[in-house]
């Protein structure tokens, strides 16, 4: 079981100036026996029966993104990048230091997070987009570019559990794109699906970053992060081993 303690965040994204994330650290508690249930890890803890080791995800890390930059997160398994993804969009708070922003924010972490499975598409379209806080009038608009984009028109009212991982991808990944960001956060997404799909949103992140909006990608593609980004950021074991020119860092990360 894992317990997050401490923690306060803030990230703030200018229009002008650059973006900062300040030594940022996350701790987690390692437990070292099983606890099936609430009850039993309550009366445990006040019991003071559970045996726990501290585990650092991540950390000071500090890094800098600029208004309309592609920021790729790379690194091996358990290196902590998509810990880091998380703290920026706010799923998880650090236990110290800062992330400050300041506008939307469309994270796409997992796959249909957000979505009801017993709902269809079209139904999970209304859903999802309120939860990004886009209007029902601009989705009720946007649905049938939402369906067409995500090539689910066969589909559009179909249970979401009845769809495939790469449907399910198709589905959110046209939603949280509908409507242009000042944040889009991806993490790993874009390698489920064809080729052809991968193509179209890369397409369609191309003329996000064009009209400003921010990207913090994480990808185990070197290849995906050197066509769509600008910098990248290397975490290894929970540490940042370096921040800057996109190729510099992908050189590095496979050199480990």
């Amino acid at each position: 079981m894992i317990e997050v303690e401490n923690v306060s965040l803030q990230f703030r994204l200018y229009k002008e100036k650059v973006d900062s994330i300040e030594n940022v650290s996350l701790q987690f508690r390692l437990y070292k026996e099983k606890v099936d249930s609430i009850k039993e890890y309550v009366l445990k803890r006040a019991k003071r029966e559970l045996e726990y080791e501290n585990f650092w995800a991540l950390k000071d890390i500090s890094f800098d993104v600029k208004k309309g930059e592609a920021v790729g997160l790379v690194g091996k398994n358990g290196s902590g990048k998509s810990t880091m993804l998380k703290v920026i969009a706010g799923v998880i708070k650090p236990t110290f230091g800062e992330v400050r922003k300041q506008g939307s924010v469309a994270p796409m972490i997992e796959l249909g997070a957000g979505f009801d499975f017993d709902l269809t598409a079209r139904e999970n379209i209304y859903l999802n987009g309120a939860i990004l806080g886009y209007p029902k009038e601009m989705l009720r608009e946007m649905e049938h570019e939402i369906i067409e984009f995500a090539e689910l028109e066969k589909f559009a009212d179909v249970p979401v559990k009845n769809f495939s991982s790469g449907m399910v991808t198709r589905l959110g990944f046209s939603i949280a794109t509908i409507y242009k960001p000042d944040i889009l956060i991806v993490d790993e997404i874009l390698s489920v699906g064809d080729f052809r799909f991968q193509a179209k949103c890369e397409e369609r992140i191309g003329s996000m970053l064009e009209s400003g909006t921010t990207l913090l990608l994480v990808s185990h593609s070197t290849e995906q992060v050197r066509r769509i980004c600008d910098k990248a950021v290397l975490i290894n074991h929970g540490n940042m081993l370096l921040h800057g020119d996109v190729d510099e860092v992908c050189d590095m990360y496979t050199r480990l």
